[in-house]
This record gives C-alpha cells, sequence and structure tokens, in this order.
C-alpha cells in the first residue's frame, strides 16, 4: 500500500432481526428509521467472528450508519480499541421496501418479482439509474452518498485505515458504481452478513482490493 493512501473497510453490519424474519408488518411507516432491528444472536455470533479476524488491523477511526444493527456491529468491532464509535445518518441503507409497502407489495418476495420485471428490459446504465418512487435514490445516486462519505474519510485519514459498517443495498450499488460488478452480478443473497471489502484511496480514486463474505452470481436477474 502507498503510505499517503487509505485503506477503508465498508462492513455490513450482523444478521438483524428483521433480516431473520423479512416481516414487512414489522416496519412502522410513520417513522423513518424503522426496521430499527437489533441483531439476533446468530448475528452477535457473525460479528464477533468478524471482530477476531479483524483483531489484527489497526482501525484509526470507525464509523457507522446510526441504525442499531450496524451501530452494534462497529462495536463487536472495536473490542479493546480506545476509540470510540462515529455514527451517521448519511450512510444509511438505501430504502427500497418502504416506498414499496406504500405501493401495496404485502412481502419481499412480491417486490422482488416485481422489480425483476421492471428492470429486465433495461441496459446496465438504465438499471443503475432506475427509481419506481420520488422517494427512492437510484442505486447510482445511493452509490455516491456512501462513497461521497468515504472520500471525506480518505482525506481526513490519509495514509490510516478506517472501517465503515453499513448495509447490504447500498454497498452493492458502490460496488457496481466502481465497476467491480455488473447490477445483476450482485442480488440481494449474495452479500452475506458481516460481509465486508476493502477500498484503498487517494481520495481521489478507489480500488477495490479484496472482498469477504461477497459473491458474484450469475444468470440471475437482480430485483432488490
Amino acid at each position: 500500500m502507498n503510505k499517503t493512501n487509505t485503506t477503508i473497510y465498508v462492513i455490513r453490519h450482523g444478521q438483524s432481526e428483521f433480516n431473520a424474519t423479512l416481516d414487512l408488518d414489522s416496519i412502522d411507516m410513520d417513522k423513518e428509521d424503522t426496521p430499527e432491528a437489533p441483531l439476533t444472536t446468530l448475528g452477535k455470533e457473525q460479528v464477533a467472528s468478524l471482530a477476531q479476524e479483524l483483531k489484527n488491523i489497526h482501525f484509526a477511526a470507525i464509523f457507522s450508519s446510526d441504525l442499531v444493527r450496524a451501530k452494534e456491529t462497529a462495536e463487536a468491532i472495536l473490542m479493546e480499541r480506545k476509540i470510540a464509535v462515529q455514527t451517521t445518518k448519511v450512510i444509511r441503507e438505501r430504502d427500497v421496501v418502504r416506498p414499496a409497502i406504500k405501493l401495496g407489495y404485502k412481502s419481499i418476495d412480491e417486490i422482488e418479482i416485481w422489480l425483476k420485471k421492471e428492470l429486465k428490459t433495461l441496459d446496465e446504465k438504465g438499471k443503475m439509474n432506475f427509481s419506481f418512487s420520488l422517494e427512492l435514490e437510484t442505486p447510482n445516486e445511493g452509490a455516491t452518498r456512501l462513497l461521497t462519505f468515504i472520500r471525506e474519510v480518505s482525506v481526513a485519514y490519509a495514509g490510516q485505515t478506517v472501517a465503515v459498517v453499513c448495509h447490504s443495498n447500498i454497498m452493492r450499488c458502490l460496488l457496481t458504481h466502481l465497476g467491480y460488478a455488473k447490477f445483476d452480478e450482485l442480488p440481494r443473497k449474495s452479500t452475506q452478513n458481516a460481509a465486508y471489502f476493502v477500498l484503498e484511496s487517494d481520495g481521489v480514486d478507489f480500488f477495490v482490493k479484496e472482498t469477504h463474505g461477497i459473491q458474484k452470481i450469475q444468470g440471475e436477474a437482480r430485483g432488490i
């Protein structure tokens, strides 16, 4: 690694209660931050394993989405490090589900089937710029939101290593935006809980150096 470059670990949270059930009835449509689901027992085991894997990485800072599932994951990664988690709304998930519920969809499977049909005829550029609602970011907009935050972190912590704990959809959008994979190669199940990828950046350009728990999937259309 170039000593002036920043290394960024972009990490998905462990399994949350919503991940385990996919119960749309758990979403309070009157609140913008639900499902505010904590980690399950399995999720805590996943992040404990991840923390062990990363224990020898010297993180100068750890940032997290302000949602419980991400904060709990970041806190587990801290272990005995003498730094505090810095939380922000800026790197919350790209929320596809809530706008779809408003259109009458009742399950994740229903939403997924519908979106696959909507996206089927679009080319790569069209998929990355697709939105079915004024309330919904396009994949490119979600990727840009996360990338802008990471760029600011890269400049602030030049030459150091940081962690950013966030969410699956926005991570997959960023990987596609950076050219690591095509849109359809990263469907919902391609990114495991507690998966991560490592970026190296000079504050301008970003390079995907490695991935863990993320698998490109061929021959399957992406919905969510």
